[in-house]
Parts: C-alpha cells; structure tokens; sequence
C-alpha cells in the first residue's frame, strides 16, 4: 500500500495535501475503468467480426491485433496446422513496424521446425516444441504466453502473445483475455468448415435432383397400349435416385408409344422389372447402365432367357468389383396369343391371379442374381393368359416394408392383399392405388419406408 506523507501542521497547506491522495485513487479509479471500457470495446468488436465476416482470412487478421492490445503486449503471433502435419505462422502484430520483418522471419523459422503427425503428439508436447523453437529464434528477451485453439476438442493452432518488457507479467486476467480471444478464433474455423460442408451439401443435392430428373426421365412416362390388355405401373425410391427399375419394351423397330390416344401397335411387348441390390446414386447409376443395355439386347430378337443371358455376359465385367449386384425378372406378352414368355434372374416371382379359379400362381424360373456369375444360365417359361387373369411385378420394397415395431408386411399379406384386390378393384390402375395403400397403413402414415417400392400390374380384357 503506497506510503503517503503526514500533513504539515500548518493550517494553511493543510487542505492541499489532504487533497492529493484522494486524487491519486481518483485517476487510478479512472484508468482502470477506461482500460476496461477499452477491453471491452474490443472484445465486442471482435464479437460482431465474427457474426459479420463470410471471410475467414479477414477475421484470423484481426486476432493478433486484439490480444496485443487487450494484454498490453508488444505482438501477437496466430499459428494453424495444416493437413499435413506442418505448423505456419497464419497471422502476426507487432507494434513496432522497424521489428516486425526480424519477428515475423524468427516465428516462420520457429514453426517450420515443427512438423506434427496427425493423433501422435499429445496437446503438452506439441505446446513444448513450438515454446522451444520460439524462445530459440526470439531470444531470452522475449516473453511468451500462448495457448490452444480448440475445435471440438481438437488442438488446430496456438495464439501466442509476446512482450520485450522485462516487467511485463503474465496476470490471470490477461491468460483469460488470451484464451477468450483464442476461443472466438476456434468458433471462426469451425463456423467456416461448417459453411463450406454446408456448400458441398447444397452441390451435393443439386446433384441428386439432376440425378434423379435424369431417372424419372427414364423411367417409362406412360403405360403402353396393348390390345386386349391394360397396364398400370408405380415406383417409389426411398431416396431421390434409388435402384428399382420397370420398363415396357416393344421388340421390334416398328412398335411405339400411343400419341394423341391413336393406336399404333399390335406385336409383342418386353415387361420388365429389377432391382438393383443398394439404394442411392450407385443403384441409381447401375440402373441407368443396365436399361441401355437391355433395350439393346431386346431387339436381337432372343428368348427371354437368351436375353437375360446375354445382359449377364456384358454387365458381369462392370459389376464384378462393385460389389453389386441385379435382380431381373424378363418377360414377353403376346397380345394375340394371350402368352406370356418369361425368365427370372433371381427376382421376386410376379403373382398371377386365375379369374376362373380365382387362385395365386408365382411366376418363377431358375437363375442367379445378374453381376454375380459371368456363366450363368436360365430358363424359359411360358403360361397361357385367360380373360380377366392379373399379372403383379414386384420389388422387395413392398414385401420388407417394416412398421414401427419392426414387423415387416411379408409376402404372405402382399399375396392376400393382391388376391383381395383383384376380386373387388376395378382396373389395374385401382390395383396399384390398393397395394400401396395396404403397404403405406401397415407401415403407418407417418413412416417412409427405407427401400424402393415398385410395382407393374397386367390385366387381361
């Protein structure tokens, strides 16, 4: 406590020298509170630089700055790590312009001394290397404090602060002031991977929506007309690009699609339905492949099981380190004939409902997955069609939809539900509206399902 001298006795000094303590506490009093106002200012000047700035390098300038100036320092020295291990010196202030060259070539050559591999060197050691290395090029004449810029409690860099004032003391509050600044710093770094995954993301969905346009596309717009029979068809990715495919194929150059409702086809027609094993872009991608291919192999003119034989043969090359896989079930209707020619690549077997006997037939053939072995044969099949017999095609979206309690609808109920829909639905399109709808209530109104749910309907006139 400072010493103050005893007042003289004469009366006329007297109030004079009482006077000067109270004074002295008075300005003392003062510059304290404008050192806080000063700190304060400066504390929330870096608060809206962070709220304010999209720019990352413009707020790691000012980080130096306001620790030189909030402790009282002669500079400030901000420090990252990059990916590869290696420690840069990101920012500098120094106070004294003539010095700021000599500090700035020491600290670059301090930190290029340092090279952390990444998970190795615990918080204290790395803290150790670069204190050695600043106290080695700076000299016994610079002070230092520094600590860690934390983000999700990982170390990321260091923010030093440095004074050439041999009275200068590391007090609680300026450690405080460091780490608080330090802290801002790591919010900063944070806030910016957070924008720039935020950007990858909106690319990213900008991607899948071209991605899925691009399959709604491929996907069949219409049913096509066929004499004698009607057709309805509905796919439900799970994501926006998913991995179930159907298709209506004429099998000869001269079939096309009904333009203005004017009949423009009578010849066979290729019915198709697959699933590719995986949801997402790379079902999705394998889809897109597989169509191409298929349509092409179409027009040679081969059985169903020449077709699928040959798609194998093709695709087996791409898909043999993908890790994927196709189920495929191929078939030909015969609108004169009232045939059905098919081939099944280890897919679900379609139903076939018997109006007269009012019965449930699968439709099945043996033969593997398509990718999974380039000699794999099939077989051809073929049934008879009756007036008012139905055909379902069908993925395993529909069969494996769970509900909350983990219970899945199974193909027993999809059997029940399609034999109910064929008695009391009028049409196939009628159909399709009942089968999603039993799914969508088992599974409850508020749950999407996880997979691709698709279905093809053929009914005979």
């Amino acid at each position: 406590m400072p010493q103050f001298p005893t007042p003289p006795t004469d009366n006329n000094n007297s109030a004079t020298t009482d006077v000067t303590p109270v004074v002295a506490l008075k300005e003392l009093v003062a510059r304290l509170h404008r050192e806080q106002n000063k700190i304060q200012d400066l504390l929330s000047s870096l608060g809206f630089a962070l709220r304010s700035f999209n720019n990352l390098n413009q707020f790691l300038e000012l980080i130096p700055l306001m620790a030189t100036r909030v402790t009282d320092a002669d500079g400030s020295a901000l420090f990252l790590y990059k990916p590869n291990g290696q420690v840069r010196l990101e920012q500098l202030h120094w106070q004294d312009s003539r010095q700021r060259k000599n500090i700035r070539k020491a600290l670059e050559t301090a930190s290029s001394q340092i090279t952390l591999l990444p998970n190795t060197a615990p918080l204290a050691t790395a803290t150790g290397m670069l204190d050695d290395q600043m106290h080695r090029h700076l000299g016994p004449d610079v002070q230092i404090f520094g600590t860690a810029i934390l983000v999700k409690h990982t170390e990321r860099g260091w923010l030093y602060v440095l004074s050439r004032d041999p009275e200068y003391t590391w007090t609680e509050t300026r450690q405080k002031l460091v780490r608080l600044i330090a802290d801002q710093t790591a919010v900063a770094i944070e806030n910016d991977e957070l924008a720039v995954e935020l950007k990858k993301k909106e690319r990213l969905d900008q991607e899948l929506e071209i991605g899925a346009e691009i399959q709604r596309r491929l996907l069949p717009r219409q049913c096509p007309y066929i004499p004698g029979a009607s057709v309805a068809a509905r796919c439900r990715p799970a994501n926006r690009v998913g991995g179930d495919y159907y298709d209506f194929i004429p099998t000869s150059h001269n079939q096309i699609y009904p333009h203005n409702g004017v009949r423009q086809d009578s010849g066979r027609w290729g019915l198709v339905i697959g699933d590719v094993m995986g949801k997402g872009v790379p079902a999705g991608l394998i889809m897109t492949m597989m169509r191409g291919m298929l349509r092409g192999e179409v027009l040679h003119g081969n059985s169903p099981a020449g077709i699928l034989q040959n798609l194998n043969r093709v695709m087996y090359a791409d898909l043999e380190n993908s890790h994927r896989f196709i189920t495929l079930f191929y078939s030909e209707y015969n609108p004169h004939k009232r045939i059905l020619s098919y081939s099944n690549a280890a897919h679900n077997p379609p139903l076939w409902w018997h109006a007269a006997t009012k019965s449930i037939t699968r439709l099945d053939t043996l033969g593997m997955l398509i990718g999974l072995d380039a000699n794999s044969q099939y077989e051809d099949a073929q049934v008879q069609l009756e007036p008012g017999d139905t055909v379902v095609y069908y993925t395993d979206g529909l069969t494996d939809a769970a509900a909350a309690s983990g219970d899945r609808f199974d193909e027993e109920n999809f059997v029940t539900a399609f034999s109910t829909a064929c008695r009391y639905c009028n049409g196939p399109e009628e159909i399709v509206d009942y089968l999603f709808d039993q799914v969508q209530q088992f599974i409850g109104d508020d749950r999407q399902n996880n997979d691709d749910m698709t279905l093809v309907v053929l009914q005979i006139e």
